[in-house]
């Protein structure tokens, strides 16, 4: 035994688990927040308010509470699952009765000290209740219909909640979420193909029904997908948002044009310049190089989770740790291809770069779980 494992196995519980805490990961995850934090600052004209203060308030918060979720171990959050998942979708419900409403969208709870969105916590406790059940599933049960069916049931119940908010975004976000857990849990990949295919007869059949009796789609929605398509087609309307998007990804270059001297968010070109297109403004500013200089870092905090779950004999806490993994690479995969006019604007945040409290909270309490499943697991 090494002077170091030595030292490591005579060391006090409490501190032991404070030295197998993912630094690595932590220090990733801040180098990210604190981009936000340059970038909040620069959109609001060179201010600490009112955007990057509250978020460095908000990540100081969600840090602390990622440590001591992480200190908690990874068999309390398996049983808590169920239960964390139904206060979700309770939660959910409650939008729908009491939920304040905000840019023609019912989302929100007032908790007083902040708003939260339990959307965003269903990214979270949806991963949490399939882990838990593919680690009690037997192997020999995965990939029978009956067995598919409930967690197909559990994930379909928030995105109908989630959809009358209207969130499509958030909507896409769980099924995606959701359907790669299944299939990282080893359900067969036929059931997968039977849905991308039936996706591609629905997108098929409803372009070829334009114009006809049968018509599937309101003509304001075909527009909206036109302007989708082709932006240039109503550059001062429905075009508007992804237009400027364009033009100041464009305009960074390969260096940008520096700290601050974005033109198209100083001059308020950009629409949510300090939530959905943030990156844009980055790519302006920083150009080229730090739009994947952000990239990098995120494909690192990729690697660090994938790394951990792969070493990792606990099987709940390996779905769990690739779960979180998958819903952060959703977010800013999203996101990117949104501002870039890769994919329809759903109103997706940039990974904790983006203003938001609910956001970033609740990805830090991901986060935290990852934290306890490699603090924890068996060594």
């Amino acid at each position: 035994m090494s002077y170091l494992e030595y030292t490591v196995k005579t060391t006090p519980a409490g501190i032991r688990k404070v030295l197998y805490f993912n630094w690595g990961l932590a220090i990733l995850l801040t180098a990210v927040a604190g981009i936000g934090f340059l970038m909040l600052y620069s959109v609001a004209g060179g201010s600490f308010n009112p955007w990057a203060e509250p978020q460095m308030k908000r990540y100081a918060l969600g840090f602390v509470a990622m440590f001591m979720i992480g200190m908690v171990p990874i068999w309390f959050w398996r049983n808590m699952s169920v239960l964390a998942y139904l206060v979700s979708v309770i939660l959910l419900v409650a939008v729908e009765l009491v939920g304040t409403e905000g840019k023609g969208a019912q989302r929100w709870i007032d908790l007083g000290v902040m708003r939260l969105q339990p959307s965003e916590l269903m990214k979270i406790t949806l991963i949490m209740v399939l882990a838990a059940y593919y680690d009690w599933l037997p192997m020999s049960r995965l990939s029978r219909p009956l067995w598919v069916i409930f967690p197909v049931i559990l994930i379909l119940v928030p995105v109908a909640l989630v959809l009358r908010q209207p969130d499509l975004g958030t909507s896409i976000l769980l099924i995606m979420g959701g359907g790669a857990l299944m299939f990282i849990a080893g359900v067969h990949w036929a059931y997968f193909a039977v849905v991308i295919g039936a996706i591609g007869g629905l997108v098929t059949a409803v372009f070829k029904s334009r114009g006809t009796d049968w018509q599937m789609l309101a003509d304001y929605q075909y527009r909206r997908i036109d302007t989708f398509l082709d932006p240039a087609s109503d550059p001062l309307g429905a075009g508007y948002h992804i237009t400027q998007s364009k033009i100041a990804l464009g305009s960074g270059g390969w260096t940008g044009r520096g700290f601050m001297q974005g033109t198209q968010s100083r001059l308020n070109f950009l629409p949510e310049k300090h939530t959905d297109f943030i990156f844009t403004t980055l790519a302006e500013e920083f150009g080229f190089v730090g739009a994947v200089s952000l990239l990098a870092l995120y494909a690192l905090i990729i690697v660090f989770c994938i790394s951990s779950a792969m070493t990792n004999r606990d099987r709940f806490a390996s779905l769990l740790t690739l779960g979180v993994a998958v819903t952060f690479f959703l977010f800013f995969a999203v996101n990117m291809s949104m501002v870039m006019g890769l994919a329809p604007v759903v109103g997706v945040p940039l990974p904790l770069v983006s203003y938001g409290g609910s956001a970033m909270l609740i990805l830090m309490l991901g986060f935290g779980l990852v934290q306890s499943a490699h603090i924890h697991r068996p060594r």
